[in-house]
């Protein structure tokens, strides 16, 4: 019969009640809600090279900027004007006006602190960046690769998977049953915007070249145009003034000159907006390229000087390719590009089972508790018994909100987590045991029993919190998998454990009036 006093309880019960119908409804469909690892359902290994190249001539043109700039800074020394400069790798080639401009230049290097080896003839200076840096630089740019491939596959949905360095200049990812032609196209991409001023376009690259006597100058380059850029082809400057690298955000948008346009709205750092400024303030009157891997998405007019640091992009992208670019631009361009060398399919099978093995180890897991449980503690131990499930219900559930990967790791971190689970229901009801024992109500033992073993309970799982913590913090890949369901687990056990388990026994005693509950 309905008791008033207890329609707080009640109401309880049916959300717990709804919960569970939800809970099963969750668990039939766990293959539509959970994103699993690449060793439960297969998928594909790929292998990348990084051409370091890129990278040196990056850090080339940076120390030769930052040596002329310390050399125009001194204290009376005229502004260095090189008449041509040649990248090359690690080596950059700078002609001078003069062989006094070249021979002054060279002698402020170990001054300045750019760490160039030179070597000088007439007005020629050949710096070269040293052994030692190019093995950082080799080092920086695979580490920096794999931080952008993990924050663009993530855009993707493809989370927690396995990302590592194979020697100095390989990169493994293992992409589970995903979208794969989607994920290597963001993969291949460098994504790299750069602002150039242009010096000239045309049809052809005969008819640019035509333009400059038959050769184009060294300082110069040719590169495609998109059909919306103006013309087929265009020369521009070989070094980037602005480029992503100064990238503070990026997002797809709608706007465009009709305003229903899918284009990439940008905006630039502190440093990116001074130098877009001053290339817009020196090109009035011209166009600037707009350019991406290498082809220009579009060339307009410049009428005066920007210094907002930020910008509208269109080129004929559908809504869908706008925001992967966006997101691409926005995880950064990768410090030297990538090649692929190597695929390799995992199939479906070896993963199936992976997931039955781990099937049968929960199972068998789960039977022996509920046999520990139900012979030590009787009806009291199939309540702590299905608490526990509810309990692993909630570590899928949380793992599902999050968007996380359930990986073997990650199985083996709920396992964990589910001994720790009814090892706090054990150290609950062995103070009830003992407040039983000296003559308490079973309600009064319920409660000192709970308040008892609060503090033991926290300790031993704010200890194991701590762990996972360090773990998700340092490790990657499946490491991470086994430290995030770890947590999940702590947490779900600490809400199942302390307030779930609670509640039914309390529920049992004043509600159902079952005050002989076995313990």
């Amino acid at each position: 019969m309905f008791d008033p006093r207890f329609r707080n309880t009640y109401i309880l019960f049916g959300l717990l009640i709804c919960g569970t119908f939800i809970g099963i409804y969750f668990i039939a469909n766990l293959n539509r809600f959970m994103k699993f690892g690449i060793d439960l359902v297969g998928g594909t290994y790929i292998t990348l090279e990084v051409q370091h190249k890129k990278a040196f001539e990056e850090e080339a043109v940076r120390k030769v900027r930052a040596l002329h700039s310390y050399v125009a800074g001194q204290e009376g020394a005229q502004a260095v004007e090189p008449v041509k400069q040649l990248i090359d790798g690690a080596s950059a080639t700078i002609t001078y006006k003069s062989p006094q401009e070249a021979s002054r230049v060279a002698e402020k290097v170990t001054d300045s602190g750019v760490g160039f080896e030179t070597a000088v003839n007439n007005d020629i200076v050949t710096y070269t960046i040293p052994a030692s840096e190019i093995k950082q630089i080799t080092k920086q740019a695979v580490e920096n690769n794999i931080h952008v491939l993990r924050t663009r596959l993530d855009g993707i949905g493809v989370g927690e998977i396995p990302i590592t360095a194979q020697g100095e200049k390989e990169i493994v990812v293992e992409l589970p049953n995903v979208d794969i032609q989607q994920a290597k196209a963001m993969i291949g991409k460098t994504a790299m915007l750069e602002f150039k001023p242009v010096e000239d376009s045309g049809s052809s690259r005969e008819e640019i070249e035509d333009h400059f006597g038959g050769t184009l100058p060294d300082h110069l380059m040719v590169i495609p145009g998109k059909r919306d850029a103006g013309a087929s082809f265009f020369a521009v400057p070989k070094i980037a003034e602005v480029s992503g690298r100064m990238l503070k955000n990026a997002r797809g948008d709608i706007g465009g000159k009709t305003g229903a346009e899918p284009t990439i709205l940008f905006e630039l750092n502190a440093e990116g907006a001074r130098a877009f400024a001053k290339l817009t303030r020196e090109s009035i009157g011209r166009r600037i390229a707009i350019i991406i891997d290498n082809e220009i998405l579009m060339a307009p007019g410049v009428n005066e000087e920007i210094g907002s640091g930020s910008g509208m992009i269109t080129g004929g992208f559908s809504v869908k390719d706008a925001s992967a670019l966006a997101r691409m631009l926005k995880s950064g361009a990768f410090s030297a590009p990538v090649s692929f060398e190597q695929e390799r399919h995992m199939s479906a099978t070896l993963g199936g089972q992976s997931i039955r093995q781990g099937l049968i180890a929960c199972l068998v897991g789960l039977l022996l508790l509920f046999i520990f449980s139900v012979g030590f503690y009787k009806a009291a131990g199939l309540v702590a018994f299905i608490v526990l499930l509810y309990n692993l219900l909630l570590t899928l559930f949380g793992l599902w909100m999050i968007g996380a990967t359930l990986t073997l790791p990650g199985i083996a971190g709920m396992v964990l987590s589910i001994g720790m689970a009814i090892d706090a229901s054990v150290l609950i009801y062995e103070r009830i045991r003992e407040e039983l024992a000296i003559g308490l109500s079973l309600g009064k033992a319920i409660d000192t029993g709970f308040s008892d073993a609060l503090a033991v309970i926290l300790d031993a799982n704010i200890t194991h919190f701590l762990v996972a913590s360090v773990l998700f913090y340092f490790g990657t890949g499946p490491i991470k998998g086994f430290a995030i369901t770890m947590i999940i687990g702590i947490i779900a056990t600490l809400l199942t454990g302390l307030l779930l388990l609670k509640f039914l026994l309390k529920f049992i005693v004043n509600v159902l009036g079952l005050h002989n509950l076995r313990f």
